[in-house]
């Protein structure tokens, strides 16, 4: 094998891809594999009592899925839809979910070596659904771990807790 090419595969394969979304200013990165589609978001028909981050749900070609709002699971102000919002259509283990943003801003790739995990001083007791922190350029994102944050009996745990806290630099 060609040495340019070998080291291009090693390159690849110590890299991961991810697809990075806002809130309220802050950037997200969600690992592109739990993703299935990115859609404008549709109506969604409103359940009676469940909890305030959970929209509704939609009929996504035939398939109903919940459709939870970020901004209000992570206990920040609503927001109005815009021509930016998005629902980012997540799949965890057998469950199918859209992730309400404001905004999805790119597929990136990033080296693992730019991932630090998590650390307990900037981290709540539970909020295992932020697997770490990404730096990129100029960029800090906060790599969230779609089943621990999609896991419906986590989902309270998640509200309760608040936005995840980012720390200054890495």
């Amino acid at each position: 094998m060609d040495p340019a090419a070998a080291s291009a595969d090693a390159k690849q394969a110590s890299s991961k891809q991810f697809v990075g979304f806002q809130l309220d200013g802050q950037k997200y990165l969600f690992h592109i594999e739990r993703i299935q589609e990115i859609i404008t978001p549709g109506k969604a028909t409103r359940v009676p009592d469940v909890p305030p981050y959970v929209v509704g749900v939609s009929n996504l070609r035939g398939t109903i899925i919940p459709v939870i709002d970020l901004r209000l699971l992570f206990g920040l102000e609503p927001a109005a839809p815009d021509a930016d919002t998005r629902t980012i259509v997540v799949n965890v283990g057998t469950r199918t979910m859209g992730c309400t943003v404001d905004s999805v801003s790119q597929v990136i790739r990033l080296r693992t070596d730019q991932i630090r995990p998590s650390s307990e001083a900037v981290m709540a007791e539970g909020q295992r659904f932020v697997e770490g922190f990404a730096h990129n350029a100029d960029d800090l994102y906060i790599v969230l771990d779609a089943e621990n944050l999609l896991d419906p009996a986590a989902l309270a745990n998640v509200h309760r807790m608040g936005p995840p806290a980012a720390p200054a630099s890495l």
